[in-house]
């Protein structure tokens, strides 16, 4: 008969999601995690396999919680400006939110990785790839492959200003800044 779970699963998750954003993939140790998440390596092994597998599971709960913000803003908005300049300024404030770790975890994930990470970089950059070409796709203008790339950069920068210690403001400034490059009108 099998033993029975004595924690939280959604619980320990949202623990190793803030775990890995606050360390990165490589940095965060099983240690580390079992320890953030309360309960003992065979129990982090039997719920979530190994530490790769949690890590990929983190950054899915990151996307559909934390990171959901940036999807909202590109679907409700009714033009691309309109959307690009809520994502912006949500992104100012989501990445200096004081609730968690400063930044973005897919942005900072894997940024310190060894060759025997390779895979988790990878999938990583798919997700900012994908990024990118949402952005693209609300962008309505012959640049707009070169415009989404410069809206990446700049989200992506603002995650390691967050990281570094921008204020929600400071960031805030950014975005504003950054929306002078948007095209006066779109086609």
């Amino acid at each position: 008969m099998a033993r029975q779970r004595s924690f939280d699963r959604d619980q320990a998750l949202e623990s190793a999601v803030q775990e890995f954003w606050r360390h990165g993939y490589e940095a965060t140790s099983v240690a580390s995690l079992t320890q953030a998440m309360g309960i003992r390596p065979p129990s982090l092994y039997a719920a979530f396999g190994d530490k790769r597998a949690l890590f990929q599971e983190a950054v899915l709960r990151y996307r559909e919680t934390h990171g959901a913000f940036s999807t909202r803003a590109l679907a409700e908005e009714t033009t691309g400006r309109e959307a690009i300049r809520r994502l912006l300024m949500e992104t100012a404030a989501e990445y200096t939110d004081p609730a968690h770790p400063p930044g973005c975890l897919i942005v900072s994930g894997a940024v310190n990785c060894g060759p025997e990470s390779a895979e988790v970089e990878e999938w990583l950059r798919g997700f900012r790839e994908a990024a990118k070409a949402a952005l693209e796709a609300r962008i309505d203008h012959p640049d707009a492959p070169a415009l989404a790339t410069f809206y990446a950069s700049v989200i992506q920068g603002m995650s390691t200003q967050a990281r570094d210690g921008a204020t929600r403001e400071e960031l805030e400034r950014v975005a504003e800044l950054a929306m002078l490059a948007y095209p006066a009108s779109e086609r």
